[in-house]
This record gives C-alpha cells, structure tokens and sequence, in this order.
C-alpha cells in the first residue's frame, strides 16, 4: 500500500470510471510520493505525508478544490493484517448534494473504502496462497567474503526483522559504492523451537575492512555441499518447503552436515517486488559430501534411411 502505482490494482473508484487516468511521478513510494489523476469525479492528486513502517500511512488529496486527509493503520492480529483506514476533510455545495441521495457522506465514502479493502484482501489472498516448492537436489555452494548485520529474536519475529535488515545491507553496498557479488542471504547460527539467530549477508568480490563501532561486519564463507530447495512464493509456505526437503533427505539415504550451519538465498524478494507470488528463495542445506559414480547413458540404436536409388537419368 505504500506504493501508488499498486493503488489501481485495488481501487474501487477504477470499477465505477474506467476511462479514469492515472499519472506516476518519478517517486511513488515513501515519504512525499504521490500519484494524479483525472476521470468523471474531477482531476485530483494524493501525497503521502507520513509514514511508519508496518505501522501507519498519512495522506493528503486534493479533488476539485477539495482537501481530504486520510489516515490508513495495519495491526496485525491472529487472523492476519487489519487495516484500518479513515478520512475527514471538506467538500463544496454539489458533492454535498450528491452524497446526501447517495446515502450521506460517510455512507458514500465508506461503501468506496470498504469495496477498495475488499479488493485489496481478494488480490493478497491470491498472491500468498500462490507458491511452489522444488527440491533441486545436490548442488555445491561456493565460499566468499560476505558482509553481515547479526540479531537475536523469536521465530514468530523473524520475518518482520528481515524485511528491517535486508534493505539496510542493500543499502550499504550502494552507500560505499560497492558490487554485490551474487544475491542476499541469511546465515542460521543458531535455532530453537522459539528462538532464532541469525545473520542477514551480502557476498563481496573481495575482502574489505569497516571501522570499529558498526553494526555490520565481515564474514568468510567456506565451500560446502548442500540440499538445494527452491520455493517460489511467500515465506509462509517455507514449512512446506522445510517438509519436502526432510523427506527428500530421508527417502534418499542423504547425511546431514552438522557442522555447517543452514542459509537461505533471497533470489526474489519484496526488495524486488512487491508480488509475493514472484519471491523466489533458496533453502541451502548442508549435507555431507559422497562420492556418486557418474550416471553413463546406454547408446540408442538409430535406424538412418538411406534415399532409394531412382531411375531418372541426371541431366549434363
């Protein structure tokens, strides 16, 4: 919801004008984004006045002459995110007169909020319940220097922690103008049914050194062998992606590798974009090394036709 350009995915008000047309500045995300329009209820423009993470988005929108200040809240609850969302502002003469044979004010704008947040749940619901999990099978994982930001947490915080640290490595490698040499990932240093720690990292071509007193350190990474499982979808499904691989593990007569600790590749993620059905994670598992003979496939016999002589005399 913090980017405009998502907005007409869900918006009620695209159903009831479908000739509307949207118009997207350079920022439509964060603090100050905004996006216009125009259509049948008049040209308008809405800008975002603040924002909290996860917490709260303020907005300003002026339509016609009109000033509009709404307010949109998210509260997670066992059931999900609930959000909240209200406004209060000023209207002139007509849309007054409007809205009185629409049912009041409220009535009108609420019937609209509460048509555009029913949209909103069906295209999340969609999103989130889309997934697929592969197991890939053996790979060999290369070593590297990485950088790293370490935290402790529960497990039920582990997906809000992440979607904290992540952007801030990302941020480090543009702020020191540096490469990343492959794709994020988490380091599992320790788990336990309720408690999680681990280290969000971004691989560097080479060695460098950061001064005392950061919160973000270096790291080396040895080559090792692992289970590669690769889900596509929201992290939510990451239990059935940790179930396939358990079996996998056990059908095949594979060993663990105890003494390597488990990562996770971000390929995808809300970084990238903003569909959950496009994440794309890769669940290392370390597993102990064995030497597997070669698979030597059998040569196939292959009838060639040979083209039949004809009687016709070649012309010279």
């Amino acid at each position: 919801m913090n980017d405009y350009r998502n907005w007409v995915e869900w918006g009620a008000w695209k159903e009831d004008d479908a000739d509307m047309v949207f118009v997207y500045p350079e920022k439509t995300v964060g603090l100050g984004a905004s996006y216009s329009w125009n259509g049948k209820i008049g040209d308008g423009k809405t800008t975002t006045t603040f924002v909290k993470e996860n917490d709260s988005i303020a907005q300003k929108t002026i339509l016609s002459a009109n000033e509009t200040f709404s307010f949109l809240s998210f509260k997670n609850t066992n059931k999900g995110t609930k959000v909240t969302w209200t406004a209060k502002g000023t209207v002139d003469f007509m849309t007054k007169v409007y809205a009185t044979f629409s049912g009041g004010l409220d009535n009108l704008m609420g019937k609209i909020f509460e048509r555009s947040l029913n949209n909103l749940n069906k295209i999340i619901t969609k999103e989130i319940n889309s997934f697929d999990v592969k197991v890939n099978g053996i790979v060999q994982k290369s070593g590297g220097f990485y950088v790293k930001q370490s935290t402790v947490c529960k497990t039920s915080e582990f997906q809000n922690r992440l979607s904290i640290m992540l952007p801030k490595i990302i941020y480090f490698f543009k702020n020191n103008n540096l490469v990343m040499n492959g794709k994020p990932f988490v380091i599992y240093n320790y788990k336990s049914n309720d408690t999680l720690k681990f280290s969000v990292c971004g691989p560097l071509k080479e060695e460098i050194f950061i001064s005392d007193g950061s919160d973000i350190s270096t790291g080396f990474l040895e080559p090792f062998s692992a289970l590669k499982t690769t889900l596509t979808g929201d992290y939510s499904h990451k239990n059935t992606a940790v179930k396939k691989t358990q079996d996998y593990l056990s059908d095949n007569r594979i060993e663990l590798n105890s003494s390597i600790k488990e990562i996770e590749i971000y390929v995808k993620s809300a970084t990238d974009t903003k569909h959950p059905s496009q994440w794309q994670t890769e669940i290392l598992t370390p597993v102990k090394s064995k030497d597997i003979a070669p698979v030597i496939p059998k040569p196939t016999a292959i009838e060639i036709e040979t083209p039949k002589p004809t009687e016709k005399t070649p012309e010279i």
